[in-house]
Protein backbone atom coordinates (compact mmCIF):
# COMPACT_ATOMS: atom_id res chain seq x y z
CA UNK A 1 0.00 0.00 0.00
CA UNK A 2 1.51 3.17 -0.72
CA UNK A 3 1.72 6.16 1.13
CA UNK A 4 -0.52 8.56 -0.19
CA UNK A 5 -2.94 5.46 0.20
CA UNK A 6 -2.25 5.37 3.66
CA UNK A 7 -2.79 9.20 4.18
CA UNK A 8 -6.37 8.85 2.40
CA UNK A 9 -7.82 5.43 4.38
CA UNK A 10 -6.85 6.94 7.83
CA UNK A 11 -9.21 9.67 8.07
CA UNK A 12 -11.66 8.15 5.51
CA UNK A 13 -11.22 4.98 8.12
CA UNK A 14 -11.46 7.12 11.37
CA UNK A 15 -14.71 8.81 9.97
CA UNK A 16 -16.15 5.57 8.68
CA UNK A 17 -15.44 4.25 12.39
CA UNK A 18 -17.26 7.47 14.44
CA UNK A 19 -20.35 6.70 11.96
CA UNK A 20 -20.76 3.19 12.22
CA UNK A 21 -19.79 3.88 16.19
CA UNK A 22 -22.08 6.47 16.52
CA UNK A 23 -25.32 4.17 14.79
CA UNK A 24 -24.05 1.79 17.08
CA UNK A 25 -24.79 3.55 20.25
CA UNK A 26 -27.87 4.86 18.82
CA UNK A 27 -29.45 1.42 18.14
CA UNK A 28 -27.84 0.12 21.05
CA UNK A 29 -27.37 3.11 23.51
CA UNK A 30 -24.26 4.31 25.24
CA UNK A 31 -23.71 1.96 28.35
CA UNK A 32 -20.48 1.45 29.54
CA UNK A 33 -20.37 -2.22 29.51
CA UNK A 34 -21.77 -2.68 26.20
CA UNK A 35 -18.97 -1.12 24.59
CA UNK A 36 -16.58 -4.23 23.52
CA UNK A 37 -19.69 -4.98 21.71
CA UNK A 38 -19.25 -2.01 19.86
CA UNK A 39 -16.29 -3.64 18.05
CA UNK A 40 -18.76 -4.65 15.16
CA UNK A 41 -18.35 -1.02 14.43
CA UNK A 42 -15.07 -1.28 13.70
CA UNK A 43 -14.63 -4.61 11.81
CA UNK A 44 -17.83 -2.63 9.65
CA UNK A 45 -15.40 0.73 8.98
CA UNK A 46 -12.87 -1.88 8.01
CA UNK A 47 -14.47 -4.08 5.70
CA UNK A 48 -15.98 -0.86 4.05
CA UNK A 49 -12.52 0.41 3.39
CA UNK A 50 -11.92 -2.72 1.44
CA UNK A 51 -15.29 -3.13 -0.37
CA UNK A 52 -15.35 0.66 -0.88
CA UNK A 53 -11.69 2.95 -0.94
CA UNK A 54 -12.04 6.18 0.17
CA UNK A 55 -12.56 8.45 -3.65
CA UNK A 56 -10.07 11.20 -2.71
CA UNK A 57 -13.26 13.71 -2.56
CA UNK A 58 -14.02 15.21 0.89
CA UNK A 59 -18.15 16.30 1.39
CA UNK A 60 -19.21 19.64 1.95
CA UNK A 61 -21.29 19.09 5.94
CA UNK A 62 -22.36 22.96 4.74
CA UNK A 63 -23.91 21.47 1.10
CA UNK A 64 -25.61 18.20 2.72
CA UNK A 65 -26.78 20.45 5.68
CA UNK A 66 -28.32 22.70 3.02
CA UNK A 67 -30.06 19.97 0.76
CA UNK A 68 -31.51 18.58 4.34
CA UNK A 69 -32.71 21.64 5.16
CA UNK A 70 -34.16 22.78 2.09
CA UNK A 71 -35.42 19.31 1.38
CA UNK A 72 -39.03 19.27 3.60
CA UNK A 73 -39.72 22.40 2.70
CA UNK A 74 -39.57 21.07 -1.06
CA UNK A 75 -41.05 18.12 -0.48
CA UNK A 76 -43.94 19.44 1.05
CA UNK A 77 -44.66 22.19 -1.64
CA UNK A 78 -44.29 19.23 -4.29
CA UNK A 79 -47.07 17.10 -2.11
CA UNK A 80 -49.23 19.79 -2.12
CA UNK A 81 -49.06 20.42 -5.97
CA UNK A 82 -49.60 16.75 -6.52
CA UNK A 83 -52.47 16.54 -4.25
CA UNK A 84 -53.95 20.01 -6.21
CA UNK A 85 -53.50 18.05 -9.73
CA UNK A 86 -54.90 15.19 -8.66
CA UNK A 87 -58.49 16.23 -6.78
CA UNK A 88 -58.51 18.93 -8.97
CA UNK A 89 -61.71 18.75 -11.31
CA UNK A 90 -59.77 19.97 -14.66
CA UNK A 91 -56.74 17.77 -14.32
CA UNK A 92 -54.35 19.38 -14.74
CA UNK A 93 -51.70 16.75 -15.74
CA UNK A 94 -49.97 15.73 -18.30
CA UNK A 95 -47.59 12.75 -18.02
CA UNK A 96 -44.69 11.64 -19.53
CA UNK A 97 -40.79 11.06 -19.37
CA UNK A 98 -38.51 14.07 -20.02
CA UNK A 99 -34.76 12.78 -20.61
CA UNK A 100 -32.42 14.39 -18.77
CA UNK A 101 -28.38 14.21 -19.12
CA UNK A 102 -26.50 14.16 -15.68
CA UNK A 103 -23.38 15.79 -15.21
CA UNK A 104 -22.52 12.81 -12.52
CA UNK A 105 -20.94 9.75 -14.03
CA UNK A 106 -22.63 6.17 -13.48
CA UNK A 107 -21.67 4.69 -10.40
CA UNK A 108 -21.90 5.02 -6.41
CA UNK A 109 -22.67 9.83 -6.39
CA UNK A 110 -25.02 9.30 -9.34
CA UNK A 111 -27.29 6.47 -7.95
CA UNK A 112 -27.00 8.47 -4.52
CA UNK A 113 -28.48 11.16 -6.13
CA UNK A 114 -30.89 9.20 -7.71
CA UNK A 115 -32.36 7.70 -4.92
CA UNK A 116 -32.49 11.07 -3.47
CA UNK A 117 -34.40 12.52 -6.65
CA UNK A 118 -36.92 9.73 -5.94
CA UNK A 119 -37.79 10.76 -2.69
CA UNK A 120 -39.54 14.47 -4.43
CA UNK A 121 -42.90 14.36 -5.72
CA UNK A 122 -44.05 14.51 -9.27
CA UNK A 123 -40.60 13.02 -10.87
CA UNK A 124 -39.17 9.61 -10.89
CA UNK A 125 -35.63 8.65 -12.44
CA UNK A 126 -37.31 5.50 -14.32
CA UNK A 127 -34.04 4.22 -16.17
CA UNK A 128 -31.87 5.06 -19.32
CA UNK A 129 -32.20 5.19 -22.82
CA UNK A 130 -29.87 4.05 -25.33
CA UNK A 131 -27.50 7.39 -25.12
CA UNK A 132 -27.46 7.05 -21.25
CA UNK A 133 -29.74 10.05 -20.87
CA UNK A 134 -32.10 9.50 -17.84
CA UNK A 135 -35.76 8.99 -18.32
CA UNK A 136 -37.64 10.53 -15.71
CA UNK A 137 -41.22 9.76 -14.81
CA UNK A 138 -43.16 13.35 -14.57
CA UNK A 139 -46.47 14.00 -13.92
CA UNK A 140 -46.35 17.03 -16.25
CA UNK A 141 -44.06 17.36 -18.72
CA UNK A 142 -44.93 20.47 -19.27
CA UNK A 143 -43.31 21.52 -16.17
CA UNK A 144 -39.32 22.63 -16.28
CA UNK A 145 -38.63 18.83 -14.68
CA UNK A 146 -34.97 18.95 -16.17
CA UNK A 147 -34.21 22.58 -14.96
CA UNK A 148 -35.03 20.98 -11.34
CA UNK A 149 -33.18 18.20 -11.70
CA UNK A 150 -30.18 19.55 -13.18
CA UNK A 151 -30.70 22.03 -10.40
CA UNK A 152 -30.83 19.72 -7.45
CA UNK A 153 -28.13 17.35 -9.46
CA UNK A 154 -25.96 20.53 -8.96
CA UNK A 155 -26.75 20.76 -5.48
CA UNK A 156 -25.71 17.55 -4.32
CA UNK A 157 -22.16 17.85 -6.47
CA UNK A 158 -21.82 20.89 -3.85
CA UNK A 159 -22.37 18.72 -1.36
CA UNK A 160 -20.10 16.00 -2.29
CA UNK A 161 -17.17 19.07 -2.07
CA UNK A 162 -16.79 18.63 -5.89
CA UNK A 163 -16.51 22.67 -7.63
CA UNK A 164 -20.26 22.91 -9.49
CA UNK A 165 -19.01 22.34 -13.05
CA UNK A 166 -16.34 20.06 -12.30
CA UNK A 167 -17.71 16.84 -11.61
CA UNK A 168 -16.06 14.02 -12.54
CA UNK A 169 -17.37 12.56 -16.20
CA UNK A 170 -20.64 13.21 -17.37
CA UNK A 171 -21.79 15.52 -19.65
CA UNK A 172 -21.00 19.70 -18.76
CA UNK A 173 -25.10 21.00 -19.59
CA UNK A 174 -28.10 18.95 -18.66
CA UNK A 175 -30.58 18.09 -21.96
CA UNK A 176 -33.89 18.14 -20.67
CA UNK A 177 -36.87 17.33 -23.05
CA UNK A 178 -39.66 15.10 -23.51
CA UNK A 179 -38.84 11.88 -25.04
CA UNK A 180 -41.92 9.71 -24.97
CA UNK A 181 -45.81 9.99 -25.44
CA UNK A 182 -48.10 9.93 -22.08
CA UNK A 183 -48.03 7.29 -19.49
Amino acid sequence: MAAEDRTRRLPAGLARAGGFLLLWLTLAGAHAGDLPAALPAAAASWVSLILLPPSGGGLSLFGFARIALRFPGQALAAGVDVARRALSLQMQLSPGFVRFTPRLPPGTARDAFLAYASLLPGTLPAGEDADGALLVHCLDIAQPAGTQMASEEAGFIRALGRPPGHPPGGSPEPSPGPSGGDV
